[in-house]
């Protein structure tokens, strides 16, 4: 009897130590990439669209939500540059009721078809014969700076279909050069101090018109340099440290408009040696959008090797389609490349999860994922992990930020979350959803894996089960 007492003593002894060392069942998945060209947001290729209101207010041509919608079916397309021309405005302080009316509703059929704007503000595009003759047509400062604040209410109201502004308003396209006020309109690389300080007030203005996370481009890295005092190179660039700290220098990107044309781009690119310009371009871009369009063929530097290591250098996150065909052509089949690599593409490689929870009781996920894209998201985007079945679905918000999910990086996420209160068996999904669009499956960001994606709700599937019970 003393030895049975004593074996039981022992097993006793020893099942909570067992018990306690106890890991819970995992499983580990391994997933399969897609080459599928995927319609996500703020990336990609996109449309130009602009639109015009003369003096006698006609010129305004509305969106059309049926042609949206069709760029995102049929072409994967899912942003617009959409240049709002202010002719009339010019030379009048009051932007008409009727006119930001006009805006709103382009804002309004933007939504409803799913696609986001690429949004620029200007007054004048060039006469006849080239050089563009003077006067130019834009507005002096205090003008731009009365109409920013009146846009101001519309660009809030809207900031979840606009991806970004460009600083625009200054020249003609808005692009900073050919202007009357800006600079010396007989000579526009003539810009004084007084010119600088009054595109800076333009550019800040536009930063205070605008919510704190949303983004602006200017035309040149110069621009950039020369109104908030840092120098070229990664010497000047931002650091990881400050992204998104809501700094003006974290939320100035670039647009370069006339990408591959010659060897400095037609003057985006100012500094001796052109390489510093680009450095810090590159590692500016860590960070803030690049983007724009190519405007001239220019072999061997327009051909497909140089333009590709480029664009994956500078981290573009948008081109135009319609200009210029004859750069773009010149690329043949690799224009499906472009269309899969820029911007972000993120990719599952693998994950592990805990397999059986008790209510509310602890479940480890571990997921991997690669990004295979020339850049990463600039716009925020939420995690969240979603536990489904055919009765209930939770969500779980995660702390992860896919903006650091860097271009060619594998970032490992490792989440310990409560399971569902209610028992059940679990399909494990994660969603990445804009946070003003988050009921809008169009705005969530699609995993480049096959058999993941469920369309209806924005999910990913990590084809992992969770037993709560």
């Amino acid at each position: 009897m003393k030895r049975i007492a004593a074996a039981v003593c022992a097993i006793g002894l020893l099942l909570p130590a067992q018990q306690a060392i106890a890991a819970p069942p995992t499983t580990t998945r391994t997933y399969t990439t897609s080459d599928e060209v995927i319609a996500n947001p703020e990336r990609g290729f996109y449309h130009h669209t602009e639109t015009h209101y003369k003096a006698d207010n006609t010129g305004y041509v509305p969106l059309d939500v049926t042609t949206l919608r069709n760029f995102r079916t049929e072409e994967h397309i899912t942003q617009i540059l959409r240049v709002f021309y202010l002719e009339k405005f010019a030379s009048q302080d009051v932007i008409d009721k009727q006119y930001l009316d006009l805006v709103r509703a382009d804002f309004r059929t933007a939504r409803a078809a799913g696609v986001k704007a690429i949004v620029r503000f200007a007054y004048a595009l060039p006469g006849a014969g080239w050089p563009p003759p003077t006067p130019y047509g834009d507005a002096p400062v205090a003008r731009v700076l009365k109409h920013i604040q009146q846009l101001t209410p519309v660009l809030r109201q809207n900031a979840d279909v606009i991806e970004l502004v460009q600083s625009g308003f200054v020249g003609l396209w808005g692009e900073g050069y050919y202007t009357d006020y800006f600079s010396n309109p007989q000579d526009p690389s003539q810009v004084s101090d007084q010119n600088w300080a009054d595109r800076k007030a333009v550019t800040d203005a536009l930063l205070t018109a605008l919510p704190k996370d949303r983004m602006i481009q200017v035309r040149t890295p110069y621009m950039k340099q020369r109104m908030y005092g840092v120098p070229t190179g990664t010497e000047g660039a931002l650091t990881a440290e400050q992204a998104y700290d809501g700094s003006p220098l974290a939320r100035i990107g670039h647009h370069n408009d006339c990408f591959l044309a010659s060897p400095d781009d037609f003057g985006t690119y100012l500094s001796d040696p052109i390489e510093l310009d680009k450095d810090f371009v590159a590692q500016d871009t860590n960070y803030v959008p690049e983007g724009g369009e190519t405007c001239a063929v220019n072999s061997p530097r327009s051909d497909w090797d140089s333009a590709s290591a480029e664009m994956a250098r500078l981290h573009f996150s948008f081109l135009n389609t319609d200009y210029n065909h004859d750069v773009l052509n010149t690329w043949g089949d690799n224009i499906e490349i472009v269309k899969q690599k820029l911007g972000y593409r993120f990719a599952l490689t693998q994950s592990t999860v805990t397999t059986k929870a008790t209510p509310r009781g602890q479940v480890n996920v571990g997921v991997k994922i690669r990004n295979d894209g020339w850049a990463a998201p600039y716009n925020p985007h939420k995690v969240q992990l979603i536990f489904q079945n055919d009765e209930h679905t939770f969500k779980v918000n995660v702390p992860a930020d896919p903006r650091r999910w860097g271009s060619g990086t594998t970032t490992d996420l490792n989440w310990k979350v409560s399971a569902p209160p209610v028992p059940g068996k679990y399909r494990l999904l994660i969603n990445l959803p804009d946070p003003l669009l988050s009921t809008r499956p169009e705005y969530s960001i699609r995993l480049a894996n096959t058999d993941t994606w469920q369309p209806t709700t924005g999910y990913n599937d990590l084809g992992q089960t969770v037993t709560v019970g």
